[in-house]
C-alpha cells in the first residue's frame, strides 16, 4: 500500500453520519431564508446574500468536521493506488525513515494466510523487494519467529522482538519490533513492524569473540608449555645439567613466540587506530626494500633460501606517499612470510615497479594462476609502486585466498618453517596498505608458490638520477 491515509470515502456510512448533520442544518437555514423572503416580500438582493452567507458558513462547517473526523479515523487506501498518489504530509517523512516499516493486518488468528501487509515505506520495498503496495505478509516474510512476533501485537497487543536473517548473496541480520497499532475501521486489528539493520553490529561482535578465542589460544600453548618445564626443572630434573639447558632453551622459544605475539597485537591495534587516517609523510620504497634484504639476510642464509631482488630501481626514485616505519613492516612482512614456505635451496624473488596505473599495479604475473584482489584503492586515477614478493612453496588453493588476511587464519596442512607466525601478518599488512590508500593482490600456482603484490600511491614521479642500490648477500 502506498504512505497514505486519506479520510474515509465520501460514500461509506461514517462519513454521512458525521457530515449528515452539518449539511441538514444548513440546507434548513437556507430554506428558511427563502420563505421569511417569500412571505413578507423582502429586498432580494438582500435574501440573495443572506443565502450565501448561510450556504458558505456551512460548507465551512462542514469540511472541518470531515478533517477532524478523518483524522481521528484512520483507513486504509485502496491496494491498487500508486505509492506516489494523494501522499500526506508525512509520506515524505516516513519514506525517509532508513529503517523498513510496515502496517500489518489480519482478522482471524487462525488464518495464517490472513496476515497482510497493508502499508509500507520506501525503505522497506528495497529491503523486502516488495513490488505491490498490500499483499501477504507470507510472501515477503517466512521466517516464523517473525510472524510469531507479529502475532503477539496484533492478537494479544503485546510488543514483541525477533531476530530476521535475510539469504542471499550477502548476509544481512535485521531485528524486527513488532508493536500493536489499535484497528482499523473495518475492525481488523493493525501492527506496527519495524526492521533494524544489525549486521555490522554482530559481525562485529563476532569477529571479537574469534579475535579473543583465537589469541587466548595462540596465548595458551606457550604458557603451558613453560608451566610445564618449570614445573619438571624444579623437580627430578634440577640437577641434571643436560636436560636444564635444553628446557631452558625450549623455554626461551616459547617466551619468543609470546613476545612475537604480543608484540604484533600491540602493533595491529595501533594500525586500526589510525587507519582512517592517511599519513602525510614520503619514503623511500626501494631503501625500504633493501633495509629489509639487509635484516634477513642472515636467516635466508641459515635456511638455505636465497633473496633475490630484480632490478630495483635506483635510490630516490620511487617515492611513496607514506609512513615509512609501516612501509618496511609491509615489505617484511612479506618477505618473512614468503621465507617461511620457501624450502631449502630454493629462492625468494622481490621485484619493484614504478609508475604504474592501479589496474596494473595489481595485474596478475602468471596467467595460471588462481589469483584474487583482497584489497583495492579508491583513487584509480593515481599512478602506483608495485612491491611483489615470490616464494617457492607450495602454493595455495583458490578457496583459501580470500581468508589469508583473518587475523590468525593458517592454510591446514602447510609447514611454516622452524620460526613459527604468529597468524597475524597479513593482516598487519592489509590493515598498512589499506591506510596508505594501496592495494594488495595475491595469486599462486598449486606447487610453484605464491605471489602477493602490494602496491602504493606515488609522492613524486620524477626523481634527481642517483647511484643504484645493491642488495647485500
Amino acid at each position: 500500500m502506498a504512505l497514505t491515509q486519506p479520510p474515509f470515502p465520501r460514500t461509506s456510512p461514517e462519513w454521512l453520519v458525521a457530515i449528515g448533520p452539518v449539511l441538514v442544518a444548513g440546507g434548513a437555514g437556507v430554506v428558511a431564508i427563502l420563505g421569511f423572503g417569500f412571505l413578507v416580500r423582502a429586498d432580494p438582493q438582500a435574501i440573495s446574500w443572506m443565502v450565501l452567507v448561510a450556504a458558505g458558513v456551512t460548507g465551512l462547517s462542514a469540511w472541518h468536521v470531515f478533517e477532524r473526523v478523518g483524522a481521528a479515523t484512520p483507513a486504509l487506501s485502496d491496494a491498487d493506488r500508486p505509492a506516489h498518489e494523494d501522499a500526506p504530509p508525512y509520506g515524505s517523512l516516513i519514506n525517509a525513515l532508513p529503517d523498513p516499516v510496515l502496517v500489518i493486518a489480519a482478522h482471524e488468528p487462525d488464518d495464517l494466510t490472513g496476515r497482510r501487509f497493508v502499508l509500507v515505506n520506501e525503505a522497506a520495498r528495497q529491503t523486502l523487494r516488495i513490488q505491490y503496495d498490500a499483499g501477504l505478509l507470507v510472501t515477503i516474510i517466512r521466517d516464523p519467529d517473525v510472524l510469531e512476533a507479529v502475532d503477539e501485537a496484533l492478537f494479544r497487543g503485546k510488543e514483541a522482538e525477533a531476530i530476521y536473517e535475510l539469504g542471499g548473496a550477502q548476509e544481512r541480520v535485521m531485528r524486527a519490533f513488532a508493536k500493536p497499532l489499535g484497528t482499523a475501521p473495518d475492525g481488523a486489528p493493525l501492527a506496527l513492524l519495524v526492521l533494524r539493520d544489525e549486521t555490522d553490529i554482530r559481525r562485529a561482535e563476532r569477529t571479537r569473540a574469534d579475535f579473543l578465542a583465537n589469541a587466548s589460544h595462540e596465548l595458551r600453548t606457550p604458557l603451558a608449555s613453560l608451566s610445564g618445564f618449570i614445573e619438571t626443572l624444579r623437580g627430578h630434573a634440577k640437577d641434571d645439567v643436560n636436560a636444564r639447558e635444553k628446557f631452558l632453551s625450549i623455554m626461551q622459544t616459547q617466551a619468543e613466540r609470546m613476545s612475537r605475539l604480543i608484540d604484533d597485537l600491540l602493533s595491529l591495534s595501533r594500525i586500526e587506530l589510525n587507519e582512517h587516517i592517511a599519513p602525510e609523510g614520503e619514503a623511500d620504497l626501494s631503501m625500504a626494500v633493501m633495509d629489509v634484504l639487509d635484516a634477513l639476510g642472515p636467516l635466508a642464509r641459515d635456511r638455505g633460501v636465497r633473496l633475490e631482488a630484480d632490478d630495483l630501481p635506483p635510490r630516490g626514485q620511487v617515492i611513496v606517499a607514506g609512513d615509512r616505519d609501516q612501509i618496511i613492516q609491509v615489505v617484511q612482512n612479506l618477505v618473512d612470510n614468503a621465507l617461511k614456505y620457501t624450502p631449502r635451496g630454493a629462492a625468494v624473488k622481490i621485484s619493484l615497479r614504478s609508475g604504474l596505473s592501479a589496474s596494473a599495479a595489481g595485474a596478475p604475473g602468471d596467467s595460471r594462476a588462481s589469483r584474487l584482489s583482497l584489497l583495492t584503492p579508491d583513487r584509480a586515477s593515481d599512478l602506483y609502486a608495485s612491491l611483489r614478493v615470490t616464494d617457492a612453496g607450495v602454493g595455495l588453493a583458490r578457496e583459501h585466498l580470500p581468508r589469508l588476511t583473518e587475523r590468525f587464519y593458517r592454510v591446514e596442512g602447510q609447514k611454516s618453517g622452524e620460526r613459527a607466525g604468529t597468524g597475524l601478518g597479513l593482516a598487519i599488512v592489509k590493515h598498512i596498505v589499506n591506510r596508505h590508500r594501496g592495494g594488495l593482490a595475491v595469486e599462486s600456482v598449486l606447487g610453484e608458490g605464491a605471489t602477493f603484490t602490494a602496491y602504493f600511491p606515488l609522492a613524486r614521479v620524477e626523481a634527481p638520477p642517483a647511484e643504484p642500490a645493491t642488495p647485500l648477500a
